[in-house]
C-alpha cells in the first residue's frame, strides 16, 4: 500500500511570456506571485503563483507551446460558479463554455497560451440556479 498523500501541491503550466502570463493569471484567476518562492524564477525555474489563501499553486515555466496539455480543474461552491461566469464573461468575452455533467457543472476556458481550465462545482442545484440554468 502507498503511503498517504497530504494535499495537491501545484501544477506546471507552460507559457511563452511569463510576465504576460503573470498579469493574465492575476486579472482572470486572482493569482499572485508566491513571495517566498520568487527566487526560483531568477534562474529560469518556475514563477509560482497562488490564490489568496495559498491553497492553490501554479508554477509558470517559460517554454514553447506544447501540443499535449492537461486540463487544470478548480473547485468552487455552487453560488461562486455564477460569480465566476460573470467574471469570465467580462474578462474573456465569448471565451468560455458551459457543461452540465449531471453530478457537477463546469465552465471551460483557456489561457492565452492555450492551457485549458475548468471551474467546477458539485453543488449542482445551487450552481444551476446561480447560472440561471435551473
Amino acid at each position: 500500500m502507498s503511503p498517504p498523500l497530504d494535499a495537491f501541491d501545484h501544477v506546471h503550466v507552460f507559457v511563452q511570456d511569463r510576465a504576460a502570463a503573470e498579469r493574465w493569471y492575476a486579472r482572470v484567476l486572482g493569482l499572485s506571485r508566491t513571495p517566498e518562492l520568487a527566487f526560483w524564477a531568477a534562474d529560469g525555474g518556475p514563477l509560482t503563483l497562488q490564490n489568496a489563501s495559498g491553497s492553490i499553486h501554479i508554477a509558470l515555466f517559460e517554454r514553447p507551446a506544447k501540443p499535449c496539455r492537461s486540463t487544470i480543474a478548480l473547485r468552487v461552491s455552487g453560488a461562486a460558479l455564477g460569480e465566476w461566469q460573470a467574471h469570465l464573461q467580462r474578462e474573456l468575452p465569448g471565451g468560455t463554455s458551459f457543461q452540465d455533467h449531471q453530478a457537477s457543472v463546469s465552465l471551460y476556458f483557456a489561457d492565452p497560451d492555450g492551457n485549458p481550465y475548468e471551474i467546477t462545482s458539485y453543488e449542482v442545484a445551487e450552481a444551476r440556479a446561480a447560472l440561471g440554468r435551473a
